[in-house]
């Protein structure tokens, strides 16, 4: 065989070993999971709240969905949240009542705990003011009722986040929501800028990371006092920090799940935090820690690309 036979047929010998390695590497990746909740930290586990969008978004995609969606309804997978109250006085403590139906139109009486509490309750006003976060009183026939402290005039937003422990929906966390009207002269406030930093009681709250829509992102909340870490921080409900996000224009909910471990009577300075946030634009963050028996509320804006 001449040097330029010899030459031609290695060349075609390389030409098909290469096509035989593309063809099992396509074969191996059409093997795979294309569900991007395999990947460790992008998924909670939860279907999106119900919405008549027709295009996916980011909350829509395997993987990506924060628990128990945005809380942008008040169904999901046949449970509702339903309620009376349309409208409550405003300047003065009031009780909200409520109940959590079941696909069988019957009020569901099993809540699972979900960081040592059967239901978290939230109440935020349109323009994000007003934030409480409540543990609400269940009834033996399935009503709630929730303590809600002054309501100044405007439009509100009120979430149920709950667990079921029986049923089609056991084990499953779901975020419902329905708005009502406090009467009175309104005056809205403009969302403050979005920085890292805020203060409170005393306290300076730092927050690191910039979490992209869509995509899980590690996020770190530093505590300080007069410029020195804080160390005492107390457990509440099941960690040091309890931090919750809405999302400016629609208030769609967030909660950042804690990955930080109690592990005693005092904790900080450094809380590491699992951010899914589903949209971009401005979040307002509140985030909530005791110290001394005294439960402080931060509050800052975080903008997500």
């Amino acid at each position: 065989m001449t040097t330029s036979s010899r030459f031609t047929a290695r060349r075609r010998s390389l030409a098909a070993a290469g096509a035989a390695t593309a063809l099992a590497l396509t074969l191996a990746a059409c093997g795979s999971s294309s569900n991007s909740s395999s990947m460790p930290g992008m998924d909670h586990g939860a279907t999106s709240s119900a919405s008549s969008s027709p295009s996916a978004s980011p909350a829509d995609m395997p993987g990506m969905d924060m628990a128990g969606g945005n809380g942008l309804s008040d169904t999901q997978d046949g449970y509702r949240l339903t309620s009376k109250e349309a409208t409550l006085p405003s300047g003065k403590q009031t009780t909200y009542r409520f109940t959590v139906t079941g696909p069988d139109s019957k009020p569901v009486t099993d809540f699972a705990l979900d960081q040592t509490k059967r239901m978290h309750f939230y109440a935020i006003r349109s323009d994000l003011t007003g934030f409480q976060h409540i543990h609400p009183a269940l009834a033996t026939d399935g009503a709630w009722s929730a303590d809600l402290a002054s309501l100044a005039p405007g439009s509100w937003r009120l979430f149920a986040s709950f667990t079921p422990d029986a049923g089609s929906g056991k084990g499953k966390d779901f975020v419902l929501s329905r708005t009502l009207t406090v009467p009175g002269n309104a005056t809205k406030t403009a969302l403050p800028a979005a920085t890292s930093t805020a203060e409170v009681d005393g306290y300076t709250v730092t927050v690191k990371g910039n979490p992209m829509a869509g995509m899980a992102h590690p996020l770190t909340v530093s505590v300080s006092k007069h410029g020195k870490p804080v160390t005492d921080l107390q457990p509440y409900l099941d960690t040091y920090a309890h931090l919750t996000a809405f999302h400016e224009g629609d208030a769609a909910f967030a909660h950042l799940h804690p990955t930080t471990k109690v592990t005693g009577d005092h904790g900080g300075p450094d809380l590491a935090f699992h951010a899914e946030l589903p949209t971009s634009g401005n979040w307002r963050l509140f985030l909530q820690f005791k110290t001394g028996g005294t439960l402080h509320t931060a509050a800052l804006t975080l903008r997500v690309g």
